[in-house]
């Protein structure tokens, strides 16, 4: 995030796309509501009916896969009606002209026709954020798992750039982090381009100060990335170390992944509960949950913060730290390290962004009342810093990104006539390893569903309850229907937290061409009736549905 998680209650205007807050970052939704009621204006933009649009002035209910045209219709109104930040644009970024000459012809008009949004609402939006200066935009998976999630996110930077909604408070663009300590994993080079502190492996500089700092020549070649590994396994790929992660609940395209897991050689998995991945193993190494360990982690607002052990972990299980600087001895590495602050401190020493956040230092009550420091903090004198930019943009001037649009890679036809998404729910988190061992969540919503519009499920002789089929190109799944105006016509939506009915064995590995990212978000789909199931009652499982839907 650009911006702090307390800056959004200070915020006047907030555009959230492609983002289930109050069920997938509940804690950031209370701050939108907090804006909310001292009179922010909130703007949705999901295909579906998620609960933040009950509270929003407007919910753009856009066709899925159409962002780039919404976007680029926004940006064409702000260019076309003067509402550009001149100034700001002058003298803060470059290629502005590349942009302008691209979104010309996206029209509000024109955009009507993909989006699903009228003309007039498309305008009115677009004038509310240009004309509003604390005005932040907020984004999730919904705009980033797609084959053009890369385009999505460019063509939001353009309108945050445009409008200069960047380097103050309340404003930015702010990524809200998908799953626990995913900051902190890509703060410490856990991908396939950077080194910690987001030095790139391709750096000569970079690359210098890690072989020296870790006695070793490193490979100049940035890796693959997760797709990548996900569609080679089995073939260059002969050996896998998974941890914390359950791949084959959560990847895509699941049954192509477990024929690929069936030839490779050896797989290690390293996690503190069963999951599906387990039956694929040929060791797993027992770790510790959060309670039962010391380190540190980063949140979405880049707060750096440390983890205390509260208890001792049981049985076998360990600390990963251990578990990882135990394996690095056993093939002949030099590897002794005696706590987590011994290795984040060699962590910090070696990035710029967090050289001023010393372990002693997150252990105090920092100046504004809160623990842990957000970088980036180049010195231990430094506050850090609550937003980015506002002394320049870091990179030296924000760079505009021309982008076209580009369908999904699957769109509806006779064969498969519905646009499937899939997403979280409130009780249940990822491929639930956790949540559904517990007997709260689980009886809150014990079991799959699929959201379909009452006009589709008609024309499929549908009631709610019942038990349908849902089938893609790669799979298909048996759930229970819910029959809602919560999605669009045309559109069905199901959870991705069964391992009994496995979403990712329907959706399309097929990625987005820069990040590799799968396109979770839209395939195409059918649903059959498989006979009748049970009663629903009017609230389905605590999940935010209703017959009618939010808006009918």
């Amino acid at each position: 995030m650009t911006n702090s998680i307390q800056e959004i209650r200070d915020a006047d205007f907030l555009l959230v796309i492609g983002s289930n807050t109050s069920e997938a970052h509940p804690i950031i939704a209370m701050e939108m509501k907090r804006a909310v009621h001292r009179g922010a204006t909130l703007v949705v933009v999901d295909p579906r009916a998620v609960w933040m649009t009950t509270i929003s002035e407007h919910h753009l209910q856009i066709k899925p896969g159409s962002d780039v045209w919404l976007l680029n219709a926004m940006a064409n109104v702000i260019i076309s009606e003067g509402l550009v930040a001149d100034e700001f644009v002058t003298k803060q970024t470059e290629n502005f002209e590349s942009v302008k000459a691209a979104v010309k012809d996206y029209t509000p008009e024109a955009a009507e026709a993909f989006t699903g949004i009228a003309p007039d609402l498309l305008r009115k939006v677009a004038r509310q954020y240009a004309s509003t200066p604390k005005a932040g935009i907020y984004y999730t998976l919904g705009i980033t798992e797609h084959s053009h999630g890369t385009d999505n996110v460019y063509a939001l930077a353009n309108l945050v750039l445009m409008t200069g909604h960047l380097g103050q408070p309340s404003s930015g663009m702010n990524p809200l982090r998908g799953q626990n300590n995913v900051q902190g994993a890509n703060d410490a080079g856990a991908t396939p381009v950077f080194y910690p502190g987001y030095q790139l492996v391709d750096d000569p500089k970079a690359q210098k100060l890690f072989e020296e700092a870790w006695d070793c020549e490193l490979d100049p070649e940035p890796g693959l990335n997760l797709n990548e590994m996900m569609q080679t396994m089995g073939e260059s790929i002969k050996g896998i170390f998974v941890m914390g992660e359950d791949i084959v609940l959560s990847e895509p395209n699941a049954h192509h992944l477990e024929a690929a897991l069936a030839g490779v050689e050896f797989i290690a998995i390293q996690e503190p509960f069963p999951n599906e991945t387990m039956r694929f193993a040929n060791v797993v190494f027992p770790s510790a949950v959060f309670a039962e360990k010391d380190g540190v982690f980063t949140n979405s607002e880049r707060r750096v913060q440390l983890v205390r052990q509260a208890v001792a972990p049981p049985g076998e299980a360990r600390q990963d730290w251990r578990i990882l600087s135990d394996l690095a001895k056993a093939v002949g590495l030099d590897w002794n390290y005696e706590s987590p602050a011994e290795i984040y401190a060699e962590m910090a020493a070696l990035t710029p962004k967090f050289k001023g956040i010393s372990h002693e230092r997150l252990g105090e009550i920092q100046a504004d009342g809160m623990t842990g420091i957000q970088w980036p903090c180049p010195t231990s004198d430094h506050p850090g810093t609550v937003y980015l930019h506002n002394d320049g943009i870091m990179r030296g001037k924000g760079l505009f990104q021309a982008v076209t649009y580009r369908p999904p890679m699957e769109v509806p036809d006779k064969d498969y006539g519905l646009f499937l998404s899939t997403g979280r729910t409130l009780y249940h988190y990822n491929a639930a390893t956790q949540t559904r061992r517990e007997s709260g969540p689980v009886a809150k919503q014990p079991e799959a569903f699929v959201e379909i519009h009452p006009r589709d499920a008609k024309e499929r002789n549908i009631q709610p309850g019942d038990q349908v089929r849902i089938s893609t190109r790669r799979g298909h799944i048996d759930v229970i229907a819910v029959v809602s105006r919560q999605v669009r016509p045309g559109c069905i939506w199901t959870p991705l937290h069964y391992a009994e009915a496995r979403a990712n064995l329907l959706t399309n590995d097929e990625g987005d061409p820069v990040t590799g990212t799968a396109e979770f978000k839209v395939c195409a789909a059918e649903v059959v009736r498989l006979g009748e199931g049970c009663e629903l009652e009017e609230t389905f499982r605590g999940s935010f549905y209703s017959t009618q839907g939010p808006r009918a």
